[in-house]
């Protein structure tokens, strides 16, 4: 018997042949397009939500797991296992932990722990590769948990530049004043998560100086020599994300560079042509 299952929601955006490799259940987020609600990364791709998008007025709403699609799983985990670890997307932006959370207070099979990555996308999948390769390895719950909160408390910074500003403004995060003085003067927002929360961390004129801004705080971290773990993301924008992901490379001999993308839930928030990225020292 495997000791320890390694659970996560769809947000982290791990493509399903390393869920498959490394035994992940994923718990998917849904996108809502009127009365039509999709499971993503189950019944609808990046790449038909963009399509869809591009096409529909209203911006979708999305939705969290339900605590049933979570009861469901640590059932049916508990019957070869002792424990399950869930990492989940930031509490502060979603009510997927407290759904997570919940379930676990209902079954009685198995020792349920909730993880709170307090980020998303790929540098919450850096949580769950780290607890599932441990899981592998068979160790037991509470080292692994002790193993995710160093790298909580090392630190996991993230950033995004919006390339589009009218999903911020449909989102209800900008006004009409605000959507036009942005794009007249082609400013890019740079985003980061501050105490569970994506929050601004600078408004900066052009895309190409605020990826240069967030390449200056890599490059901070990356000048003391340590390995570095980092994710390039994109919405829809596979080749400015390749470009960046070669230039990092070719920069740093450190820095181990993993390519990820913004899925359906992530991308209703921030739009076609964002990009992020985010990094830790193992």
């Amino acid at each position: 018997m495997k000791t320890v299952a390694v659970v996560t929601d769809s947000t982290a955006y791990i493509p399903s042949d390393i869920l498959d490799e490394y035994d992940i259940t994923m718990i998917p987020l849904s996108v809502i397009f009127g009365n039509e609600s999709y499971l993503e990364e189950k019944e609808i791709k990046a790449e038909e939500f963009f399509d869809h998008i591009r096409n529909d007025e209203d911006l979708p709403k999305t939705s969290q797991p339900s605590i049933g699609s979570f009861v469901e799983a640590y059932e049916k985990l508990s019957q070869n296992h002792e424990e399950v670890i869930t990492i989940t997307l930031s509490s502060g932006i979603s009510g997927t932990f407290q759904s997570a959370h919940s379930a676990g207070a209902m079954v009685e099979d198995v020792d349920v722990h909730v993880f709170d990555s307090e980020i998303s996308c790929m540098m919450q999948g850096f949580y769950v590769l780290e607890a599932a390769r441990m899981a592998q390895e068979g160790e037991r719950g509470a080292v692994i948990l002790e193993r995710l909160t160093a790298m909580k408390e090392k630190g996991m910074p993230a950033y995004f530049v919006v390339d589009d500003l009218s999903h911020l403004h449909r989102g209800g995060r900008l006004n009409a004043a605000q959507l036009f003085v942005g794009n007249l003067l082609q400013v890019k927002p740079v985003l980061t998560f501050e105490n569970k929360k994506i929050v601004p961390y600078e408004k900066i004129r052009t895309k190409k100086k605020a990826l240069n801004k967030i390449l200056s705080l890599v490059d901070e971290d990356a000048k003391h020599g340590e390995h570095i773990k980092l994710t390039v993301i994109h919405a829809n924008n596979i080749e400015e994300a390749e470009k960046l992901k070669g230039k990092i490379e070719a920069d740093y001999s450190n820095i181990e560079v993993i390519l990820s993308y913004f899925g359906p839930v992530i991308a209703t928030h921030l739009g076609e042509g964002s990009l992020g990225i985010g990094w830790y020292r193992p």
